[in-house]
């Protein structure tokens, strides 16, 4: 079985374990069969969910015979902060979040992700300083987009 082909596999054995709140955002493969498999929460992932649905994929996994000598590991977390949002579903979690966004010709953009559509997003930030801030919002396709990550200000 080839790693897209085992993926895909992992993918429809967790669908059914995934909430309407719990959304797959993507599963990698290390070597040695150690599957890394990042899901997120619209209102926040809680350790015990990830825990709950790795326990119950390992059991059909090891049910199933994918591994029948059991020499598979899984990993379910959430993507970190240092993680580039992946889906339109997490850019929607995220609004209201300062975000760096990186376009295809390298360009950034930082700013309070404002809005997301299907299309692009809005990002507000400030220019200029003292007497002369302006509040500005750019809207940036996501055809334009080439990463973009949530910033935490401390």
């Amino acid at each position: 079985m080839t790693q897209d082909t085992q993926i895909q596999v992992v993918e429809k054995l967790i669908g059914p374990l995934l909430t309407e709140d719990i959304f797959l955002v993507y599963i990698k493969i290390k070597p040695t069969n150690n599957f890394k498999i990042y899901i997120d929460a619209d209102s926040g992932l809680g350790i015990e969910n990830c825990i709950k649905i790795n326990r119950a994929l390992y059991k059909i996994m090891e049910e199933m015979g994918m591994y029948p000598d059991g020499d598979f590991s899984l990993e379910v977390s959430s993507p970190g902060l240092d993680e580039p949002l992946k889906l339109l579903r997490q850019y929607k979690k995220n609004v209201g979040r300062n975000v760096e966004v990186v376009k295809i010709d390298e360009s950034k953009t930082e700013g309070k992700l404002t809005e997301v559509t299907e299309e692009k997003i809005s990002v507000e930030y400030i220019e200029g300083k003292g007497k002369k801030v302006v509040l500005k919002t750019e809207e940036i396709d996501f055809a334009n987009i080439k990463q973009t990550k949530v910033q935490i200000k401390f």
